[in-house]
């Protein structure tokens, strides 16, 4: 197979920061790992797009982070940003339940696509834990060095920046809470919008509000939730 497993460009600001995490021996295991996966299976994101978080939202730009799982395992769906599907797609139903309560909390109406690239060019960090997964089968990539990797990530944030708002959607998120440091920074926590749970306190949790008064008390420039059709 001509696409090479995982060496597409990442971000220089992210390179610079992740750099050990590049040169360690688990990375290089979790490589050839993809680089087997390939031989045998469809890997979702396609290569050039596995690190798309990092490439839309350079590390000094973030103001936001949210905090994903997996890539969506469906054909087309995963672009490499957490909850996020390209234009075209069928939005998922966790992404529904998000825009739903943005027209809640905001009054925004929802757009006709699912691609979340303007939030992210405006310093939302949209990071799944994992962040390869083969296709049809959720989860199969977890526990093979990712997380390592975007621990590392979140570590990096939590420890060289200040002020970031951090949303944790769920109990795999809501876990990464350890990794911050909530004196320098805001937590924001609530049930995962999954359909399951999303009824738990998802709706009605004012994480999109709250996090443009949290911002906008430091002086920093709010997100626009609303994204053009």
């Amino acid at each position: 197979m001509s696409e090479k497993p995982v060496n597409p460009v990442i971000e220089e600001s992210w390179k610079e920061v992740l750099a050990d995490e590049f040169s360690a021996p688990y990375f290089q295991q979790l490589k050839a790992f993809l680089v087997e996966e390939k031989k045998k299976f469809t890997v979702y994101p396609p290569g050039p797009l596995i690190f798309s978080a990092f490439n839309h939202t350079p590390f000094n730009k973030v103001k936001v982070v949210i905090l994903g799982q997996d890539p969506y395992h469906g054909p087309g769906q995963a672009h490499g940003l957490c909850f996020s599907v390209n234009r075209g797609v069928v939005k998922p139903p966790s992404l529904i339940n998000i825009f739903k309560e943005i027209e809640s909390d905001l009054g925004l109406l929802p757009p006709a696509h699912g691609n979340l690239e303007k939030w992210a060019h405006q310093g939302v960090l949209l990071l799944n834990a994992t962040l390869t997964v083969r296709a049809n089968q959720a989860g199969s990539h977890q526990n093979k060095g990712w997380e390592r990797f975007t621990d590392a990530a979140i570590k990096a944030l939590s420890e060289k920046r200040s002020g970031l708002v951090f949303l944790l959607w769920g109990n795999y998120a809501g876990a990464k809470q350890i990794l911050i440091d909530t004196t320098r920074h805001h937590v924001l926590k609530a049930p995962h919008p999954s359909p399951l749970s999303a009824s738990r306190g998802f709706f009605g949790c004012h994480h999109f509000s709250k996090t443009n008064d949290l911002l906008a008390t430091q002086g920093v420039t709010p997100i626009d939730w609303q994204l053009d059709n």
